[in-house]
């Protein structure tokens, strides 16, 4: 390697190099790492104190950090010599203790990086989503319960994943019990209707018990969506599996945050009752509290539920009148001679104290199309929805803007782009994610009225596709 011409790479040479050390670093699992006590000093007031303290430390040739391990070092020791860390290099291996030694070498910039490498995991793909993994790591980690911001981002996060896409023990168990407490009862987003927490659960603790008790519980819990598809003909077994008692044990750490007022009562009766792993005072106090109440329109998620707006298409009633919508309503185009801008709206009405969100694919862009919501009061969809006060909308050029005001929120994008509408009806905000990277609530829509639909403006070349967002893990 040619000398001179990197700063960063002739650096990197000294990482973890004994040749051009003169102090060894004793970690937790009794790893040696090699480091330059001068460098170190330089870039961690930490280390300076250490090492430069006047005392025996600062004459001594080893020092000892008995509550770091080695991967969480290997990671400082990078950032530190050459002042970047490549994303590559956190994985859920190491970036726990990443976040935990940047902490303790007060290295703030490293910590910031870590939490946008996590956040930006969210929208990644099965293989490189490690969430449910951190959590049930944070969590097994009982010194590091003492730091709550990276602990209560994972819980955030998690809790915004739909548990019937985790698979089965990628969360475990004192996990998934932390998760529950945290949004027992509380006013935050969760993803997963009651049942299909409850679901989770019981199928969790079976997977613990036998692969039996695993394959009876898969057998006698349907999802919801296969509920839904068996409707009245559902078959209910009461006779009592071998394993009940044992998972019943299981399941009980995890019951007490199970908030069992929110399943629907004929799912109580005929499903969950007859496997007997619920004590019977639960479901008796459930059945009460249910009795008590019309349940039309009863909300069955914890907290701020989020609807991925799975039955979202293209309403034909509300579409500018030269816009051509195909492929059962979920795409839209202009014809090529249009070259004034036309909207079109969603049949979904986004209302209530609900997350939607939503998935825009940009097949075909053109000079200012556009995606986001607008209301259907004194809405025209002959003209764009950004000059429009009832439009609230983000462009390929990386603007936010309605009516008369606007913003830069992100860099422009162009064919193929996939735009994530995040919208907060109980917060009355918006959010988008594109291509993967999620940005802020956009400032300044931060009292969007209750009613609002799905809405996008293009001309000839546009074409536009949406489609229900699921995050997948």
């Amino acid at each position: 390697m040619t000398r001179g011409y990197s700063l960063e790479k002739d650096l990197s040479l000294l990482i973890n190099n004994p040749k051009y050390s003169d102090i060894e670093i004793l970690c937790e699992d009794e790893k040696k790492l090699h480091g330059c006590r001068a460098i170190l000093a330089a870039r961690s007031e930490v280390f300076d104190r250490l090492l430069y303290n006047g005392m025996k430390e600062s004459y001594e040739t080893k020092i000892s950090f008995p509550k770091i391990n080695s991967a969480g070092m290997e990671i400082i020791l990078k950032y530190v010599y050459t002042g970047s860390i490549k994303k590559e290099y956190l994985t859920k291996d190491n970036i726990i203790e990443a976040f935990y030694a940047a902490d303790y070498f007060q290295l703030p910039d490293l910590q910031d990086f870590i939490i946008k490498v996590i956040k930006n995991s969210l929208e990644k793909n099965h293989s490189e989503n490690f969430l449910p993994e951190l959590l049930s790591k944070f969590v097994g980690e009982i010194l590091l319960l003492e730091d709550n911001i990276l602990l209560n981002l994972l819980v955030e996060m998690v809790a915004n994943i739909s548990l019937n896409t985790i698979e089965f023990g990628r969360l475990s168990i004192a996990g998934l019990q932390y998760l529950l407490s945290c949004t027992y009862e509380k006013e935050t987003l969760f993803a997963t209707p009651e049942y299909e927490a409850f679901r989770y659960c019981a199928i969790l603790a079976a997977k613990q018990v036998s692969n039996d008790a695993h394959k009876t519980l898969m057998e006698r819990l349907p999802t919801l969506e296969q509920l839904e598809q068996l409707g009245n003909s559902v078959q209910v077994e009461n006779n009592l599996f071998t394993d009940h008692q044992k998972v019943a044990k299981e399941l009980e750490p995890l019951v007490e945050f199970i908030d069992f007022r929110l399943i629907q009562g004929q799912v109580l009766v005929d499903i969950i009752e007859p496997l007997k792993i619920v004590p019977d005072k639960i479901i008796l106090n459930a059945y009460r509290y249910n009795t008590k109440l019309i349940n039309s329109g009863k909300n069955y998620t914890r907290g701020v539920p989020i609807s991925s707006c799975s039955n979202c298409v293209w309403d034909e009633l509300a579409c500018g009148s030269n816009l051509i919508i195909e492929d059962n309503g979920k795409v839209v185009y202009a014809p090529n001679w249009l070259n004034s801008y036309e909207s079109v709206r969603a049949n979904t009405i986004l209302e209530n104290k609900i997350v939607f969100e939503w998935d825009i694919i940009f097949e075909k862009t053109c000079t200012s199309i556009c995606v986001g919501v607008c209301a259907s009061e004194n809405f025209n969809y002959e003209e764009h929805a950004k000059d429009q006060p009832t439009g609230w909308v983000l462009g390929r050029g990386g603007h936010c803007a309605n009516f008369e005001s606007w913003i830069t929120y992100c860099p422009p994008f162009d064919d193929g782009t996939k735009v994530t509408v995040h919208l907060d009806m109980n917060k009355k905000t918006c959010a988008f994610t594109v291509d993967g990277t999620k940005y802020p609530e956009v400032s300044g829509w931060n009292n969007l009225p209750s009613k609002l639909y799905p809405v996008v403006s293009l001309k000839y070349p546009g074409r536009l596709r949406i489609q229900s967002h699921q995050k997948r893990v």
